[in-house]
C-alpha cells in the first residue's frame, strides 16, 4: 500500500480510506470516528462535510439501514487493487521460499565446486541478502573466459549503478559499493552484490561461474580487491 495520503483528491482519499477500513459497509458514525480519532485526517466537522460531499458526488452510497459503501465504479477499482495486491504478496511469498531453498542448498552442499567456492568468499548472511536481490538488478556487459574478463553493473541504493569488474590476467576484482570498499575487500570477501552476481552467473552458465571463482581462489593472495 502507498502510505502517502492523497489529501488533494477526494476520490483517491476515499479509496485510501477503504483500503484501511477493508469492509464492504460502514456506519456513518463509525466512519466519522475512524477519520477523526483513529486516522486523525480531519476534525469531526470537516470529516462530516467530507462525507456529505462524497455522498453528493455519488462516490459513496447509503442504503436504507444507513450503511455507507463505495460506489460501483470505486468498488471495482478497489477489487482490482486487492487482486493485484494479493498477487504481489503471493509472489513475494513464493520468491522468499525459493530464495530460502537456494541458501539452504548451498549451505548443505559439500560436494559441488560452486557451493564450496562461493562459501569461501561469502558467509551465510551475505548469501541470504544476495538471493533477495532481483535478477533484473544485474546486467552482464561483458563475459569472456578466454580473456578472463567480467564487466557488469548492479542497481543498488545509489542513483548510479555499481560496477563489477574482474580481470584474471591482472588479478583485479573491482567493485564500488560501500560495504565492499570499507569492509569486504580488506578480507578478500564478497559483498551481497558480488555473491548475487555469481549466483546469477551460475544459473545462466555454471561453467563460467566456476571458472572465475576457481581463478580467484587458487591464487587469492596475489589478487587485489578494491574499488
Amino acid at each position: 500500500m502507498n502510505f502517502a495520503i492523497p489529501r488533494e483528491d477526494n476520490t483517491e482519499l476515499l479509496l485510501y480510506l477503504w483500503k484501511i477500513i477493508d469492509l464492504p459497509f460502514i456506519q456513518l458514525d463509525d466512519l466519522l470516528y475512524k477519520i477523526s480519532y483513529e486516522l486523525f485526517l480531519f476534525p469531526p466537522e470537516r470529516a462530516s462535510t467530507f462525507i456529505k460531499n462524497l455522498l453528493k458526488n455519488n462516490l459513496l452510497t447509503e442504503d436504507d439501514n444507513g450503511r455507507l459503501s463505495l460506489s460501483t465504479t470505486l468498488n471495482k477499482r478497489l477489487s482490482l487493487w486487492q487482486k493485484n495486491r494479493k498477487s504481489k504478496v503471493l509472489g513475494k511469498i513464493e520468491s522468499t521460499k525459493k530464495n530460502k531453498l537456494i541458501t539452504t542448498n548451498i549451505e548443505n552442499d559439500e560436494k559441488s565446486s560452486f557451493s564450496l567456492l562461493i562459501k569461501s568468499f561469502a558467509d551465510r548472511g551475505t548469501i541470504n541478502r544476495a538471493v533477495n536481490i532481483s535478477n533484473d538488478a544485474i546486467e552482464i556487459k561483458e563475459l569472456d573466459t578466454a580473456k578472463g574478463i567480467i564487466k557488469s553493473s548492479v542497481l543498488g541504493s545509489k542513483e548510479e549503478p555499481y560496477y563489477i569488474e574482474i580481470d584474471i590476467n591482472n588479478k583485479l576484482l573491482q567493485h564500488n559499493c560501500h560495504d565492499f570498499e570499507t569492509r569486504r575487500s580488506k578480507n578478500k570477501q564478497f559483498c551481497k552484490h558480488l555473491a548475487k552476481f555469481f549466483l546469477l552467473l551460475r544459473a545462466r552458465n555454471d561453467n563460467s561461474a566456476e571458472f572465475f571463482l576457481k581463478e580467484l581462489a587458487k591464487d587469492i593472495e596475489n589478487w587485489e580487491f578494491g574499488p
